[in-house]
């Protein structure tokens, strides 16, 4: 949970929502559905980011564009990085 304000999507100001729904749409269907129970939006990391919706744009649309399916990597390459490089930085997440 953060500790700093943060916005719900369905009530965050407009220029929060465009951001979140535009990079959205560059993730891979198989991202877009939950892997895991659904945390609330306050519990998620990525909502700290709401309070800078350009830079939680960017940030986020960088994620989309490396996981692009026309790359040569699968989601079970991609987790698999995730796992060694989290395990590496003593990240529990």
């Amino acid at each position: 949970m953060t500790w700093i304000k943060t916005y719900d999507p369905a009530n965050a100001p407009e220029q929060v929502r465009e951001a979140s729904l535009k990079y959205k749409k560059m993730y891979p269907g198989e991202y877009r559905l939950p892997s895991q129970p659904q945390i609330p939006p306050e519990g998620q990391i990525g909502s700290s980011h709401t309070l800078l919706p350009d830079v939680m744009y960017h940030a986020f649309a960088t994620f989309g564009a490396a996981m692009d399916p026309s790359l040569p990597l699968s989601r079970k390459d991609h987790e698999m990085i995730a796992t060694v490089v989290s395990v590496a930085n003593h990240c529990r997440y």
